[in-house]
């Protein structure tokens, strides 16, 4: 694994999280409004930057595994969608318990363990 696919995984990492901060919002701004839930989906602006949002993180991710293979690859999306509690805590002020913080600490110490001797070889 070569520093830039590192760089290109962790910005990966980072996109699961926002989008899923604007799936979020998408989802609070829809149930503040009323009328045929086709114009709601439609008209929520909120839900269509997500979804190009994640249009964008797929080619991103497609990109990413032309340069190696996947299992080096998905520790990486595996540590960007267990930081989703993180940022919807600090976001959205959604409360995080202590069994959380220790199953993300270990998870942490798994993709450390599963990552550090492919970048130190």
């Amino acid at each position: 694994m070569s520093p830039i696919d590192i760089v290109l995984c962790c910005v990966f990492s980072l996109t699961l999280p926002v989008g899923q901060v604007l799936f979020k919002r998408a989802a609070l701004r829809h149930g503040s409004t009323s009328g045929p839930l086709a114009i709601r989906v439609l008209t929520n602006g909120d839900l269509v930057i997500a979804c190009a949002w994640y249009c964008g993180t797929a080619l991103f991710w497609f990109l990413i595994l032309t340069r190696m293979p996947l299992v080096a690859a998905y520790p990486f999306a595996i540590a960007g969608s267990a930081s989703v509690p993180l940022v919807s805590s600090v976001v959205f002020r959604e409360k995080l318990s202590r069994d959380f913080a220790v199953g993300f600490g270990l998870m942490l110490l798994g993709l450390t363990l599963v990552v550090a001797p492919q970048v130190f070889r």
